[in-house]
């Protein structure tokens, strides 16, 4: 007997266009760093704010959840936005991550932004004009940040950085709108998320160098070069660590101990570490190593406000 001629093989079916949408859209507004903005909205309210309030009581209100959901909504439309303006760039330097134009059609791109970006600055303009008014310019921030700031040398990074320190300020801006209130601690975790942000950010500029200058980007390592860009990125470590050592020391002398530790150990040691790498990075690897230090040690100083409660 002849044996039966072997099966042609059955070609795979790509998923349906809206479970492919389903699927892409968490990593084209970045949940990750989402729940990492969520995180530092819900501590800057409950651990330096309002720390004398039970928990449920500090979070669980209405109108903070709104201008949760406004600063979520608009940070989603302008990951968006971003990746919608860097198609041809991510094409060549994040090829596994490009979603717009092969999952995500552009004009539909363009349209959850807008969607997204309205809603967030209409709930946030319902809980106070002034709050409308940053959300928007925050938006609009966005926008020219994505189509032309990132492409100049610093200005981007330094947007970036603005809109991050902005964010740590946001609850304290509603209560001072609402009760007339303010926390001065508040502001050394703005001026700290400002500075780690802009290390961060040109940190991944020179990891990007690649796509970017095949594009006509002017950003600081293809202006000045490397071995400049790492410079201006420790003179702002250097300012960041400045910062760090001094509200540590004051933390000891203050008796603050549980929170001086933390800032030491799971900040200073690893901004050190982060120092001695980036003197040593000379390949794309390594900053891109880099960059996902700078994040550890954001996350490590989100969470220690969970401790700040009772300074100041």
């Amino acid at each position: 007997m002849n044996p039966r001629p072997p099966k042609p093989p059955v070609p795979a079916v790509p998923p349906p266009p809206a479970d492919r949408l389903r699927t892409a859209l968490p990593t084209l507004v970045r949940w990750p760093n989402l729940l990492i903005m969520l995180l530092c909205l819900a501590l800057v309210r409950a651990g330096l704010l309002l720390p004398e309030l039970p928990l449920a009581t500090a979070l669980l209100d209405l109108r903070f959840g709104s201008l949760v959901l406004a600063a979520l909504f608009v940070a989603a439309g302008g990951y968006i936005i971003n990746d919608y303006y860097d198609v041809k760039i991510d094409a060549i330097n994040r090829p596994d991550r490009l979603l717009i134009g092969r999952v995500v059609n552009r004009r539909k791109a363009m349209l959850a932004h807008l969607l997204l970006s309205g809603v967030g600055v209409l709930l946030a303009g319902w809980l106070h004009p002034v709050l409308g008014a940053v959300t928007l310019g925050t938006a609009l921030l966005l926008w020219g940040y994505s189509a032309r700031f990132k492409r100049v040398a610093l200005v981007g990074n330094v947007s970036i950085a603005t809109l991050t320190a902005a964010l740590v300020l946001l609850p304290e801006l509603q209560l001072q709108l609402e009760r007339n209130d303010s926390n001065s601690v508040v502001w050394p975790y703005a001026l700290a998320a400002f500075l780690l942000t802009v290390v961060r950010e040109i940190v991944k500029d020179v990891e990007d160098m690649r796509g970017d200058a095949q594009h006509g980007c002017r950003t600081l390592p293809l202006v000045v070069g490397v071995a400049q860009t790492k410079w201006v990125a420790g003179i702002f470590l250097g300012c960041l660590a400045l910062l760090t050592l001094g509200a540590t020391g004051n933390m000891f002398v203050s008796g603050h101990w549980p929170l001086a530790i933390w800032l030491t150990v799971l900040v200073l040691l690893p901004m050190a570490q982060l120092t001695r790498l980036l003197i040593r990075a000379d390949r794309r690897r390594h900053f891109t190593y880099l960059s996902t230090w700078c994040k550890g040690i954001m996350l490590a100083g989100v969470l220690s406000m969970a401790l700040a409660g009772g300074v100041g």
